[in-house]
């Protein structure tokens, strides 16, 4: 006799049949992003912060005021000076080298502060200068080719040459016509120590070491009042390129 029992069978769940997935939560949008202009100001301050940060401890630029570095460096030129090696206590200036110096013992006295004329002129010139992008207008600084060092002794007379510990150089950097005296002989004197005997390769027109031999010091610079080494001309593009060292200075 046939049973009419149905058995009950329980077949796998499908996700298709019966049941629906649990819908997803739309409650929550997408987070905006900040508009192009809203990150502006914060993208400027970030490049100003670092642009400050790379003048205090990296490099800054300077530009070159006067004709004393002629034809190495040319009025209106913006060089790069290295300030990280004398920030850490590295190696002091080296002979051959070009440095930019604070005026040490008033050399610049009566010269014009460079100051704008006109007050947005100034207001502009204090930003650019904070971040190391142009001249301070109270700047006081020179630039000048290091000749001797603290412990040597240098001399020029007559027509040259100019005489470091007895050795002659050979100076191809000097201005076309400038004598390697100008019209100031020295010496022989030694430089103090810690300190640098400087020139500016255009001799006839700079007021460097040699006219401020009876201040203190003797003319010479003190390693402190270094600021760094000028390592190349940035500005104009058409004068770009490195400044090393001549050769005439490696023999010592």
């Amino acid at each position: 006799m046939g049973s009419n029992v149905q058995r009950d069978v329980r077949l796998p769940w499908r996700p298709s049949e019966g049941r629906h997935r649990p819908a997803a939560d739309t409650s929550k949008e997408p987070e905006r992003q900040r508009s192009f202009w809203k990150e502006l100001p914060l993208l400027i301050g970030i490049a100003l912060v670092m642009a400050l940060v790379i003048k205090t401890f990296l490099v800054q630029t300077f530009s070159i005021p006067s004709g004393s570095m002629e034809n190495t460096l040319r009025i209106g030129d913006r060089v790069l000076v290295d300030k990280l090696t004398p920030a850490l206590g590295g190696a002091k200036p080296s002979r051959g080298e070009v440095v930019v110096f604070h005026d040490p013992h008033g050399w610049m006295d009566g010269q014009p502060s460079g100051k704008s004329r006109s007050a947005l002129s100034r207001g502009v010139q204090d930003v650019f200068s904070t971040v190391g992008l142009a001249p301070s207008a109270g700047e006081k600084d020179l630039i000048k080719r290091v000749i001797a060092v603290g412990g040597d002794t240098v001399s020029c007379h007559g027509d040259g040459p100019v005489y470091v510990n007895g050795k002659a150089l050979d100076e191809p950097y000097r201005y076309p016509g400038s004598t390697p005296c100008g019209d100031a002989n020295f010496g022989p004197l030694t430089v103090p120590a810690d300190s640098v005997w400087v020139m500016g390769d255009n001799r006839q027109h700079s007021a460097d070491s040699r006219y401020h031999m009876r201040e203190p010091g003797g003319g010479a610079v003190p390693d402190s009042k270094v600021i760094g080494r000028a390592i190349a001309v940035a500005w104009p593009v058409n004068h770009w390129k490195t400044l090393s060292i001549p050769g005439t200075f490696a023999h010592f």
